[in-house]
């Protein structure tokens, strides 16, 4: 069930109506409501796959309590959750990569063996509800948080629809006390809500989905067209995915505003960084600051010498690459960006811009903050054409190809404007990320909604694409 589908209206017009009108009264009633519909809105995709997320849960669940309440053997049980974990994850994720990269390591020295091929659709969402679970036992396991008793509020944080497909990456310590607390309706929150719903639906359906049009034909016919023409299709691609995954945010984060919840935040505009350490932190942030806590920190994180910083910092590059997919061109991704962030981390300039935002107390930005920004836009972009690309080998000929023919004019210009719009509207919305379309002027704002509302329902004729991150 996508969030751009009209199911998927019906679906939430129904579950509101029962949430605050039916099952108010009792707490424990409206988490079996939003379990009840959370697996409904999975099993939409392959209601086999519930019998893998309700798995997956009771692994977690049974593991927490068992390293609560274990006073020798947590750090056994600790490690059995994460084999368990990485076993189902490596299974339907990994297992063809692994198996067909074998093949072609053994046949480099003489030996030709036939693999078996799993021909199994990758369950949508495994990464995101497998993270769910591993930050709950980790956080058991450091003492951060005490196992819940009760399957069903444990449930509920692990499948809450709105992020159980595609994040944010919630974690328990902020989510379950949420699910735990009984929750009253605030008609501030909900009209909050709405506007990030209203902002998604744009960046998603009118921004992401048109651009996609154009992206695709550039990438498949690469060869025969200009230079420039592939400098905008990097282009193109990264406002594409920056629409498909912060409208998707932005509509997980507005749902869930609607239910009286607040779920962490994934993006703070990231393409207004001055730096690849400020994108990062504005970026995905709910999986960066994953791998921090639970794997960087663990490797000695940058309490160690410089050159086990520098390897703590390209482990959690390409692990994040891998993370996206079981190819090779997500690891080139994460690698270019490991080297593109360790001069700041040598430098001691990664934490340069962690608090401020760029032109916090002036409308435009000063030169130096301009040619910053752009020139992080531009080493981000060039890194999106290896995520794009199907792989390594057509990443770099259409890297080759952009370069030897990038002085002829571009032949796809029309979607510039479809790069320009979403970056003028964030721009001014840049101090906050919650505080979408929040215009003080009441006509300004109303005529924002209209104008939204209506280009909206004009695309969504034709343009209905899955979420680029359903696939990871």
């Amino acid at each position: 069930m996508l969030f751009n589908s009209f199911e998927f209206i019906l679906f939430l017009i129904i579950v509101y109506v029962l949430y605050w009108f039916v099952f108010s009264k009792k707490l424990a009633a409206q988490n079996i409501l939003i379990l009840s519909c959370s697996y409904v809105f999975y099993g939409f995709w392959n209601w086999r796959f519930l019998f893998l997320l309700l798995l997956s849960t009771l692994i977690d669940y049974g593991f927490g309590l068992l390293i609560h309440n274990s006073k020798n053997r947590k750090k056994l049980f600790l490690w059995l959750s994460i084999f368990n974990n990485l076993i189902v994850l490596g299974f339907f994720k990994y297992y063809n990569f692994f198996a067909a990269n074998a093949q072609a390591s053994l046949a480099l020295i003489g030996f030709h063996v036939e693999p078996y091929i799993l021909d199994i659709v990758l369950p949508v969402g495994i990464s995101f509800y497998t993270f769910h679970g591993m930050s709950y036992v980790f956080d058991i396991y450091n003492e951060k948080i005490v196992p819940t008793k009760n399957f069903i509020e444990y449930a509920v944080f692990v499948s809450f629809f709105p992020l159980l497909v595609a994040g944010p990456i919630e974690r328990a310590s902020h989510l379950l006390p949420q699910v735990q607390k009984k929750r009253e309706f605030s008609y501030t929150r909900a009209v909050e809500g709405l506007r990030l719903i209203l902002w998604g639906y744009f960046l998603k359906v009118v921004i992401s989905d048109t651009l996609s049009v154009s992206v695709t034909d550039i990438f498949q016919n690469y060869k025969s067209i200009s230079g420039s023409t592939l400098v905008l299709g990097a282009i193109y691609f990264s406002i594409q995915i920056y629409g498909d995954f912060c409208g998707y945010t932005n509509i997980a984060l507005g749902v869930a505003k609607l239910f009286g919840f607040e779920l962490l935040s994934n993006f703070k505009y990231p393409y207004f960084s001055r730096n690849i350490a400020e994108f990062w932190r504005r970026w995905h942030i709910s999986l960066s600051s994953w791998f921090r806590d639970y794997l960087y920190i663990p490797l000695g994180g940058a309490r160690v010498s410089k050159p086990k910083v520098v390897r703590n910092t390209f482990i959690i590059f390409l692990v994040s690459g891998f993370w996206h997919g079981a190819n090779w061109t997500f690891i080139v991704w994460g690698g270019i960006h490991a080297l593109l962030f360790v001069p700041l981390l040598l430098t001691n300039n990664n934490r340069k811009y962690a608090t401020d935002v760029v032109a916090q107390h002036t409308s435009l930005p000063t030169a130096t903050e301009f040619f910053q920004m752009l020139g992080t836009f531009i080493l981000v972009s060039f890194a999106w054409i290896f995520f794009r690309a199907p792989d390594v080998g057509m990443a770099v000929d259409y890297i080759i190809h952009m370069f030897t023919h990038l002085f002829a004019m571009p032949t796809r210009r029309l979607g510039i404007i479809y790069v320009i719009v979403p970056l003028l509207i964030d721009w001014q919305q840049r101090h906050s990320e919650r505080s979408v379309l929040c215009y003080r002027n009441r006509f300004v704002r109303w005529a924002m909604y209209l104008a939204l509302g209506a280009t909206i329902i004009v695309y969504s004729v034709y343009n209905q694409g899955s979420f680029i991150y359903f696939q990871f």
